[in-house]
């Protein structure tokens, strides 16, 4: 060996990966949108570095000048996953094939491509290959290094050559979720040769169409190369490079509306409550603070022109958020007029008041609430996105709801889902999110059949965008920041609040709803709350309040 060469392996896997990150590093992000049908504690030890999008076909990271600031731009070569996991280059490609229809068998047939960290994974192994060889022979920098890391008898010291040999153990099993969390452990404790290692063997086990654990890797690598290139917020924002057409987005947010209980199990929850709480009233004004598509309001309004007494006066005020807005093809004006007709064939006298703002911007004028209207706020998975007191000084998701409660409503509705993401440091999180999502990709794969060629546009737009927000971002950028119902029912006894039952009409009603679907799907009512989950896992809690 040169020695050259010797001294820089020498130096340790801080100085492998400077060496790593030095080479050019192709990215092709995969795009997704928010958690919506319709349409930590933060740890510091990452910072974000800022990354200039070129929304074209594709994107790929680049290092530049050795430094850990990165850019998005077009690539002569870039690394994909053909539908059996393996890695296959594609050179002077200039676009990703998005036909459903080709073969299995074509390594460019899939419409998402995992992150690679080199343009040559060949390249990537000899070096490691090198670094094996390197080890055999430590030199006294890095005996004492891992010596004072990982203290152990007077008459052992670890060498690089046994940490070797531990990862070759953890591979050998190819167990992707143990493959998973290690290379998440190596991340979290800075370890960058092990979790570039692993990076590499993971890209050899995930799949976009293979079995849901291999589909949820998939993503969840995406979000660990994303975090590892500290840049994380930059790369969640560029993943509108290769968003599909608003049309195309709503028609996939509706498939996953048809084929997952979860979303119909909120809205009809949440619808329960508000119309037993306001089945008396004459003027009702709702607040939704996540207006989306709005189509969790045709069924209630439909309910409320059939009471015996006459129709109610309703008006709505719809929240909107830009991923909604997307979806939609325009502002929340679009949802007023559809309600409006809907109300209007239903002789159901109704008004609409759009606020084009996002939950957490809102103030106590733009709700325009008016005297004697009897009102019911509706939060349907929209408040794990307000940030709290961890993020920054501004408060604005227990400010939200001191402001509901200064409203007086008669009901406040609360829809989301069971996970802890919002404070949990990030290996935990890590953890949080592997076991919720195998939870969700499971029940898609039972009620939506593997091959079915809308089912990765589905994953990869409408779920895999928040999996890589979770895990790459932190601070302000990582908007994904759920709580459990436990935490929520201490915030709303904060604010003033205090529970309302949901009636066991609508539990009979959601029992009815599941019976068309598969028989693992749970449902639990416990502590003035219901719990519908998939097996052992609960995914999304609904309650009320007033």
């Amino acid at each position: 060996m040169q020695p050259s060469q010797k001294k820089s392996i020498s130096t340790g896997s801080h100085r492998f990966y400077e060496q790593l990150v030095q080479e050019p590093v192709s990215y092709f992000v995969s795009p997704s949108q928010n958690f919506d049908p319709h349409l930590c504690s933060d740890d510091n030890s990452q910072g974000t570095h800022p990354l200039v999008p070129t929304c074209e076909n594709y994107c790929t990271l680049e290092s530049s000048s050795g430094t850990s600031g990165y850019f998005v731009q077009n690539s002569p070569s870039t690394v994909s996953f053909s539908p059996n996991g393996s890695p296959a280059s594609q050179p002077d490609s200039q676009s990703f094939p998005t036909d459903q229809h080709q073969s299995p068998d074509n390594a460019c047939g899939s419409p998402v491509s995992v992150s690679c960290l080199s343009d040559d994974v060949d390249d990537l192994r000899h070096k490691i290959r090198e670094l094996e060889t390197a080890m055999l022979e430590p030199d006294l920098d890095t005996l004492d290094r891992y010596s004072n890391a990982n203290p152990v008898g007077p008459n052992q010291i670890p060498s690089e050559a046994e940490k070797w040999k531990q990862m070759m153990e953890i591979i050998s099993g190819m167990d992707l979720k143990d493959v998973l969390c290690a290379c998440a452990k190596a991340i979290a404790e800075n370890d960058m040769y092990t979790a570039e290692w692993l990076m590499s063997e993971l890209r050899q086990m995930v799949s976009v169409s293979g079995e849901p654990i291999q589909r949820l890797g998939a993503y969840m690598l995406e979000g660990l190369v994303a975090r590892l290139a500290s840049s994380g917020s930059s790369i969640y924002k560029a993943l509108r490079c290769k968003e599909p057409a608003s049309a195309e987005l709503l028609s996939y947010m509706h498939l996953l509306y048809e084929v997952c209980p979860f979303f119909k199990f909120g809205y009809m929850s949440a619808n329960g409550a508000i119309a037993e709480a306001l089945k008396d009233e004459n003027r009702i004004h709702i607040i939704d603070f996540q207006i989306a598509q709005g189509s969790q309001w045709i069924t209630l309004i439909q309910g409320l022109a059939a009471r015996p007494r006459g129709p109610p006066q309703i008006r709505i005020t719809g929240i909107d958020d830009t991923t909604s807005a997307y979806a939609r093809g325009g502002g929340p004006d679009i949802v007023g007029k559809r309600l409006s007709r809907l109300a209007e064939s239903c002789k159901v006298p109704f008004e609409f008041n759009a606020v084009g703002i996002s939950g957490s911007e809102v103030e106590l004028g733009d709700l325009g609430v008016r005297p004697g209207e009897a009102i019911a706020v509706n939060f349907a998975l929209v408040l794990h996105h307000m940030p709290d007191e961890s993020v920054g000084s501004q408060n604005h998701r227990d400010r939200i709801l001191r402001l509901v409660k200064s409203l007086s409503p008669k009901v406040v509705t609360l829809v989301e889902q069971e996970s802890n993401t919002n404070t949990a440091p990030f290996f935990h999180r890590f953890l949080e999110t592997l076991d919720y999502y195998t939870a969700v990709f499971e029940s898609i794969d039972v009620t939506l059949p593997r091959e079915h060629r809308e089912r990765i546009n589905v994953e990869q737009h409408c779920l895999a965008r928040d999996i890589v927000n979770i895990i790459a971002c932190e601070g302000a950028e990582r908007v994904e920041r759920h709580e459990l119902l436990g935490k929520w029912r201490s915030r709303f006894i904060m604010a003033g609040f205090t529970p309302y039952p949901l009636s066991s009409l609508v539990n009979a009603t959601i029992k009815t709803l599941l019976e068309n679907y598969c028989e693992k799907y749970t449902l639990e009512e416990r502590d003035g709350a219901l719990f519908l989950g998939w097996m052992n896992r609960v995914l999304v809690a609904s309650c009320a309040w007033r």
